[in-house]
């Protein structure tokens, strides 16, 4: 392959025939590779993809942990306190020292955690939205990881499609592409199979197909040529350096707020240390070096500088339990708009219904055919109406019908372990499962008909033809045509009756519209089928163009069937409860959208279609989207128009798409929503949210896994913020009431400090970390569906919850040194313990008040006890957190380290009877809270 490959580069391949080119490779135009050669080939080659910057060292990681000014100055810090110890000498080891250097190492390794489990979970997140290609591989059609493509590859494209990897054309059937990505050309480009002289340029290589680029139209099928690197695009690229890190409106709010919070720290702590020095009475180095560590320390404490990491990490692992609802997440912005969606705007083919169309019917000249079975399996009766068997010149028109039903068709029917499934559109699924059951097998079809053209499907002209050399006729062309029966119809002169072609007369035109209404009330999808014969020596050559769509032979009706999904009815219900108005929007006949939507109990029925909308002026449009949820034969331009007009209403709009077309609707849309399955390309790459099953439910679960998500954000925002507002005050006013509260006394007449340095830092590290990280993995709340969308524009810090925040600081503030007083001779409280012990019973109680705060944070209006025991990782937290503040203060090295003492059992109860004042002022606050509207 090698030496071929090489050949093929050196001589480029649009001069050769595709024939040339396809042996060059070593494969085969009609089968493609053998999965053996496919591995092996790509253990050669390598991916199909771009060359990336080297990933940063872990240890280059670890060491941007400390790319801090703030945590840069704690070591330094440590390392003078060090310095003061070696000359003082007056302990046994420099404890301070190496306590503030254990914790910043201790920080530094969570925050490089918590960075790489975000990391993690955002490659995770890229490998579920990979990019896939169809392939032929042991001849057969696969979808395969892009970049799993190699060399020799035959690879298929359809309108919609990116193509992988670059490629030379062995067919093409009315193909464009827009190769705008590569060549800056803004008109899509016109393809053909012949060969080009050597000197064209790239632009003008319209027998290649280049990675990057995309089909507009058409179809086509090509051998694979050069893959990764050696792309064109990889070329010009050259060396792909890293993704601009994706940052979201709520991570640069964070942003803002941290910064805020640290120049208001910041301040506060240089104002208590110049407050200190000024007024208080602090001789000698070692002690003004202890206000300058405080001071530092209580910045470190007080910011919460680990919050992009934490928000990051909590959105990723949020995705990624999307993700296994069905719902894959391309831009994390979409997770925190979801919480305001409300209204979604759904297709119903496959969404809200089971995308496994079934032909129960087909309308001849002679009547209605009917078939049975479900689904995909070929397995059914075909009968007459009235269930008796089909005969004469009803089975001979059926059969007709069918026939042009089976070969105007692209899809194809597959069985793997006995299940039936269809690659393709599961209308043209459904048509050859019906071919199938009436006795027309694909073999003898293959035979009969030899596919020479097509005029592919448009949403303009809801028409798809193909045209076939008929063996059995030599020298004639059969046009295979079927699409909506009114376009249809129009180009129809005459209608097959019997085995004679009859003039159509405009009292039969009538009579064929009223049966094709008759199916669509039945909730039954229509389609028209007709074809035309063609002289072979007077035909048009292809490619040909809609302009051979006329003086059509009408053949006949077919109506099918796609059920509602079970789950779609209760996702409706669940919707509407957390106020989600769903609107459906469908190309289908109005009368089958309102069968569908009563069904679902999604509206009255009424249905608003295209044409109506095309008549309708802005004004009147924005009027109808008031009331009206179900809008049916519209085209990609109507999605855009009813986009824009809900939007008008100030609704944050959730839109589902799958076409080429529907690109513009998805990325007006707040919440663009492509379909996995039947999506293309072009739609998953506009879309903010791609459904791994096409289900309507899984746009509802996606919704409810966003308001989680965000929810979560909240609680540990909540959380955090309280409990650094919590040190700071604890420290601002045990400074400021030192004289009154028993803490100058204590020192002998010199300056002592509520807590030390070391002591926050330790707070800091014990309470912020698992219990924060914990919070954000709180299941969802059984409440979360039953409450109305966020407020569009509502910040992620209301003024409501930093009330909720600054009281519970203040609580904290109060109750820890009350305790520090009544643990002190003197102040309010009398007491007669020790400056250590008073500063151990301190340290206790504010590690407890922040422990307890952490089942507050949970909600700003719910009981803490309401759900209690549904997050068993916050339990987890907690305990690793008390568990560790215990070895503080009991293990004799520690309590050197962080100047403690030995607490006994009342003590302990004590502490937690004063932290748990928290919880409940927090709940009387709440209660308060619930009730004050109504008796306001």
């Amino acid at each position: 392959m090698d030496s071929a490959m090489s050949r093929t580069e050196a001589d480029a391949p649009h001069r050769h025939t595709a024939d040339d080119v396809v042996a060059s490779l070593g494969t085969d135009a009609r089968n493609g590779l053998t999965q053996r050669d496919a591995r092996k080939r790509l253990d050669e080659v390598g991916p199909n993809a771009l060359a990336a910057e080297s990933p940063t060292p872990a240890w280059k990681k670890f060491l941007a942990q400390f790319a801090n000014v703030l945590v840069a100055l704690l070591l330094v810090a440590a390392l003078v306190s060090a310095g003061l110890w070696f000359f003082e000498r007056d302990s046994a080891l420099p404890f301070e020292a190496m306590a503030i250097f254990a914790i910043v190492i201790l920080n530094a390794i969570m925050g490089y955690i918590q960075e790489a489990r975000a990391e993690q979970a955002v490659a995770a997140l890229q490998e579920m939205s990979a990019a896939h290609a169809n392939v032929l591989r042991d001849g057969k059609r696969q979808s395969v990881l892009a970049t799993e493509i190699v060399p020799g590859d035959v690879i298929l494209i359809e309108e919609g499609d990116t193509v992988p990897a670059d490629a030379r054309l062995i067919e093409a059937v009315s193909l464009q592409m827009a190769e705008a990505p590569l060549t800056g050309e803004s008109l899509p480009v016109a393809k053909a199979v012949a060969p080009l002289p050597s000197d064209r340029p790239i632009g003008d290589r319209n027998n290649m197909i280049f990675s990057g680029t995309a089909a507009t139209y058409g179809r086509g099928r090509a051998v694979v040529v050069a893959t990764g690197m050696r792309t064109e695009i990889g070329r010009i690229a050259g060396m792909l350096a890293d993704a601009p890190e994706e940052t979201t409106p709520l991570q640069r709010e964070l942003d803002k707020v941290g910064r805020l919070l640290g120049v208001v720290v910041v301040a506060i702590a240089v104002v208590m240390i110049a407050t200190i020095l000024l007024v208080e009475d602090v001789h000698g180095l070692s002690a003004i070096f202890d206000v300058l560590i405080l001071g530092v320390a209580l910045a470190v404490a007080a910011i919460p500088e680990g919050l992009p990491a934490i928000v990051t990490a909590v959105l990723s692992i949020g995705v990624q339990r999307m993700a296994k609802r069905n719902a894959i997440v391309r831009h994390l912005a979409a997770v925190e708009t979801l919480g305001s969606a409300n209204v979604v705007a759904s297709d119903k083919t496959g969404t809200l219904t089971r995308n496994e169309m079934t032909v129960r019917v087909v309308a001849t000249a002679s009547g209605r055919a009917t078939f049975g079975g479900t689904g995909y399996a070929p397995d059914g009766e075909l009968g007459g109406d009235n269930g008796d068997a089909l005969g004469g010149d009803h089975l001979a028109e059926t059969l007709r019908a069918l026939t042009v039903a089976d070969r105007a068709n692209n899809a194809v029917l597959v069985e793997k372990d006995g299940r039936w499934s269809v690659q393709g559109d599961p209308t043209e699924g459904a048509l050859i499962v019906a071919a199938r059951k009436a006795g027309l097998d694909r073999e003898t079809l293959d035979a009969r008909f030899d596919r020479v053209g097509e005029v592919p499907f448009s949403s303009e002209r809801k028409l798809m033809s193909t045209v076939h050399a008929d063996h059995d006729k030599p020298g004639r062309l059969r046009l295979l045509t079927k699409g909506a029966p009114d376009v249809l119809l129009d180009r129809c002169s005459h209608e097959l009756v019997g085995g004679e072609a009859r003039p159509l007369s405009e009292a039969r035109r009538e009579e064929i519209a009223a049966v094709n209404d008759s199916l669509a009330g039945e909730a039954l999808r229509t389609l028209g089928l007709a074809f035309r014969t063609l002289d072979q020596n007077d035909a048009p050559t292809a490619p040909f163009d809609d302009g051979v769509e006329r003086d059509l032979v009408f053949l006949g009706l077919v109506g099918m069937i796609d059920p509602p999904r079970d789950e779609a009815k209760a996702a409706i219900i669940r919707a509407k409860a957390a106020g989600i108005r769903p609107i459906m929007i469908t190309g289908d006949h109005p009368a089958t959208a309102s069968v569908i939507a009563a069904e679902l109990g999604l509206s009255d029925g009424r249905a608003v279609t295209g044409s109506e909308l095309e008549a309708m002026s802005e004004d009147a449009l924005d009027e109808t989207v008031r009331d009206v949820s179900v809008f049916a034969r519209v085209s990609p331009e109507h999605k855009l128009r009813i986009v824009r007009a809900l939007q008008r209403h100030r609704k944050t709009v959730a839109m589902t798409g799958d076409g080429v077309n529907d690109a513009p609707a998805l990325k007006s849309a707040d919440i663009g929503i492509a379909m996995g399955i039947t999506g293309t390309d072009v739609s998953k790459q506009s879309a903010d949210i791609v459904l791994a099953d096409d289900n309507f439910a899984s746009i509802v679960a996606a919704v409810e896994e966003g308001r989680a998500i965000y929810a979560n954000i909240r609680k540990f925002l909540r959380y955090l913020l309280s409990s650094n507002i919590g040190e700071v005050m604890t420290m601002f006013f045990g400074v400021l009431l030192a004289d009154a509260i028993g803490l100058m006394a204590a020192g002998g007449g010199g300056f002592v400090l509520p807590l030390l340095a070391t002591q926050i830092l330790w707070i800091n590290l014990v309470t912020d970390g698992a219990p924060a990280l914990a919070l954000g993995v709180d299941p969802a709340d059984d409440r979360v569906m039953r409450q109305p969308p966020r407020p569009r524009g509502e910040r992620v810090i209301t003024p409501a919850m930093w009330v909720g925040i600054l009281f519970v600081g203040l609580v904290m503030a109060v109750g820890t040194l009350a305790v520090l007083d009544a643990s002190l001779p003197g102040g309010f409280i009398e007491g007669s313990g020790t400056i250590v012990y008073a500063q151990t019973m301190a340290f206790t109680t504010l590690t407890l008040f922040q422990l307890f705060n952490v089942f507050n944070a949970r909600s700003d209006h719910a009981s803490a006890f309401h759900g209690l025991f549904a997050n068993r990782w916050l339990w987890a937290a907690v305990g690793l957190s008390v568990a560790l503040h215990a070895a503080v203060i009991y293990t004799p090295i520690l309590q050197s380290a962080f100047s403690t003492t030995s607490l006994s059992a009342t003590d302990w109860l004590f502490c937690a009877a004063v932290a748990s004042s928290v919880l409940w002022l927090r709940e009387a606050s709440k209660l308060v809270g619930r009730f004050w509207p109504q008796n306001a």
